[in-house]
């Protein structure tokens, strides 16, 4: 597994790393994620997280190998549904660590349309990841979905798979628009990735949640 150079430095700051290593601990539990972490070789992670600050943390290179350890010991799908469920479990921790930019977006959220309040929840995910990561979000849309384009992707960093590789964030953005939402659940599909070869990764997101679909 190899990072493009251009990318041998990009990381998730302390604050983002912990989030993703205590919902991987939630996932998988302390025996799991020990596991995980020492086949990643990160096993001075293994009882001990980083902590709630904005220095450099995880790097793209170890955020893959991580993904890479879990894939590895659980199986290709399991391992992905395993992502996806850990993303959820972030989201808890999301609120947490940036308890101010979500608080104010709560707020603004109650007096909004549906439609609305998914489209600025998911810009506030991205505001966020593009301030403090080195990872890049583009936001676009068409007639019925919402487009989340990462074109620099620190989970799937160095990876050749042959699905697609960032179930993470996508558990991620599905807790993030229940919540948005007030309790709805959203067609989320990610389109491409960049450990299948493509240029970005790409996350569609249905405008419209299934159960107001034939409404």
């Amino acid at each position: 597994m190899s990072v493009d150079p251009a990318h041998r430095n990009a990381c998730f700051p302390n604050r983002i790393s912990r989030i993703l290593l205590l919902a991987l601990q939630d996932v998988l539990g302390a025996n799991g994620s020990s596991a995980v972490l020492t086949t990643a070789k990160l096993p001075h992670y293994v009882g001990t997280l980083p902590p709630a600050d904005f220095e450099p943390g995880l790097t793209f290179s170890e955020i893959g190998r991580l993904f890479e350890a879990l894939e590895s010991i659980y199986g290709v799908q399991a391992g992905d549904r395993l992502a996806k469920q850990a993303g959820r479990e972030s989201f808890k921790y999301w609120i947490e660590g940036f308890g101010g930019l979500v608080s104010f977006a709560d707020v603004l959220l109650r007096f909004l349309p549906l439609s609305l309040r998914v489209r600025i929840g998911v810009e506030v995910v991205a505001e966020i990841i593009n301030r403090y990561t080195d990872e890049r979000l583009v936001l676009g849309e068409s007639h019925d979905q919402y487009l989340v384009k990462v074109e620099t992707c620190g989970l799937c960093a160095g990876r050749r798979t042959d699905i697609p590789a960032c179930g993470y964030m996508q558990g991620t953005l599905d807790e993030l628009l229940f919540w948005v939402s007030r309790g709805r659940r959203f067609t989320i599909r990610e389109t491409a990735c960049i450990a299948l070869g493509d240029p970005a990764c790409v996350f569609a997101i249905d405008k419209v949640p299934p159960s107001f679909a034939g409404a």
